[in-house]
């Protein structure tokens, strides 16, 4: 399978906006996970992430400058039993409950039925799309990405793409909220990029942090999970500290 270097891709690209990629370590062992935010805006940059317990979740870096939380203040990741989400959003929470309300079942079921009760975000015109990604730890690590967002441009219609991978030691998939920078910035067009993911989450999370345009970027979080047993690291990477 042919790879692309995350890092360049991030390098090659002003504003990304948020951005979401799941994976295996090189060496196999590891389920990789990595969430990222950028702003242009006020609101947008005055954030942080902290975790929650095993869940992370963002905050207002400066209370008395939040003007909307509506679309800024959500939790990005949860775990299940037997897996994770990752998204960009509130339906990081849709997910979850849909999740846990059928703890029986194949949770990449519920994590499309989900989604199928969203759609992109309503902020006009830019109508961001909602990115979302599931790890199934029952499955070897095997996962999920979606990207919800407007047809064409259009205030009323939404289309919903889904992309189902096997786990590959080495191999990940990233997807963006955002072409590059504009006004109104592009959405993202077409599948995920597969991306190189390697062995060490100290490299990964430097080498993404880095790559991130210095003046947009806000917030980092990258996870390694043992398939084995259960396992996590975590890191955070705040550029208001």
């Amino acid at each position: 399978m042919k790879t692309i270097s995350m890092y360049d891709c991030l390098r090659g690209n002003e504003y990304p906006g948020r951005g979401l990629a799941i994976g295996q370590s090189a060496d196999g062992k590891h389920a990789v996970s990595a969430y990222f935010i950028m702003g242009r805006s006020v609101n947008s940059r005055n954030r942080v992430f902290v975790m929650e317990g095993d869940d992370m979740r963002t905050q207002a870096f400066d209370p008395a400058k939040l003007s909307d939380p509506s679309l800024v203040i959500y939790f990005p990741v949860r775990m299940f039993d037997g897996g994770m989400i990752v998204t960009n959003g509130d339906q990081t929470d849709t997910i979850y409950d849909k999740i846990k309300a059928h703890p029986d079942c194949v949770a990449s079921g519920y994590f499309i039925r989900a989604l199928l009760t969203r759609t992109f975000e309503p902020d006009p015109p830019i109508l961001t799309p909602r990115i979302s990604g599931i790890v199934d730890l029952k499955d070897g690590g095997n996962y999920w990405l979606s990207i919800l967002k407007s047809l064409g441009g259009d205030e009323t219609l939404a289309q919903r793409q889904f992309f189902s991978y096997d786990a590959k030691p080495g191999v990940g998939h990233f997807i963006h909220t955002y072409a590059g920078n504009g006004d109104p910035v592009p959405s993202f067009a077409g599948e995920p990029a597969a991306v190189e993911i390697p062995n060490d989450i100290d490299s990964l999370t430097q080498g993404l942090w880095e790559s991130l345009n210095e003046e947009n970027k806000v917030s980092l979080f990258v996870r390694f999970i043992d398939l084995e047993s259960g396992a996590m690291e975590t890191r955070l990477v705040n550029k208001n500290q």
